[in-house]
């Protein structure tokens, strides 16, 4: 069974949250500047539409709400993201200089796992290298999931424990423990793909 996606479309024909690849299509093939996304929930791309976190269906008719983004990107930072098949379903992640795009660290492909756990193990894992660099750069994540979760210093997934997500738990299980037992300097922040376009360790999946 395909996975259940949500398209974000910010500009093109009608901008909106869609169900389907070919309504997105319709709304961005041909437009000049188009700017979307996928999004795993729909509650992330509600988020993301809305700037502000309100649902799609509670905002007025016509140009979407966002929040008034002034700030600039960083870019002696280091960017993660995540490459999903499946929600649940095969899960890998990266990181990369924002500016060069050079590739710095990178899992293989998981069995099994969620797009917010592979954003939660990319922030970390970042984390973890740039401590090991003596570093204190930004660390971009598009998942505020995953963001919230790491300050939390705990993974709140549903993803149910047994034989098959046993590997991506261990993960999990020991990325909480490196949070609990470790400081960090780094800024960890939202990336603000409505305004700077895709994070720059997308895997360009949509």
């Amino acid at each position: 069974m395909a996975k259940k996606k949500y398209y974000v479309v910010w500009k093109g024909r009608k901008p909106g949250i869609y169900l389907t690849w070919a309504e997105c299509e319709a709304q961005v093939k041909g437009f000049t500047g188009a700017r979307f996304k996928s999004f795993p929930t729909k509650e992330e791309a509600e988020a993301a539409y809305s700037g502000n976190g309100s649902t799609h269906s509670r905002q007025p008719k016509g140009k979407p709400v966002h929040k008034e983004i002034t700030e600039e990107v960083d870019w002696d930072s280091v960017s993660v993201d995540v490459g999903c098949r499946g929600n649940p379903g095969v899960v890998e992640y990266k990181g990369v200089d924002t500016k060069t795009g050079e590739i710095l660290f990178a899992h293989d492909e998981i069995h099994i796992g969620t797009n917010n756990m592979g954003e939660f193990l990319a922030i970390v894992h970042g984390l973890a290298y740039l401590k090991e660099q003596g570093s204190s750069k930004t660390i971009y994540s598009d998942s505020m999931t995953a963001i919230k979760w790491v300050k939390q210093k705990k993974a709140k997934s549903t993803l149910v424990r047994n034989e098959q997500t046993a590997y991506i738990w261990s993960l999990m299980d020991r990325a909480e423990k490196w949070l609990q037992t470790n400081d960090y300097q780094n800024p960890i922040k939202k990336w603000h793909t409505e305004k700077w376009g895709e994070i720059k360790a997308d895997y360009g999946r949509k």
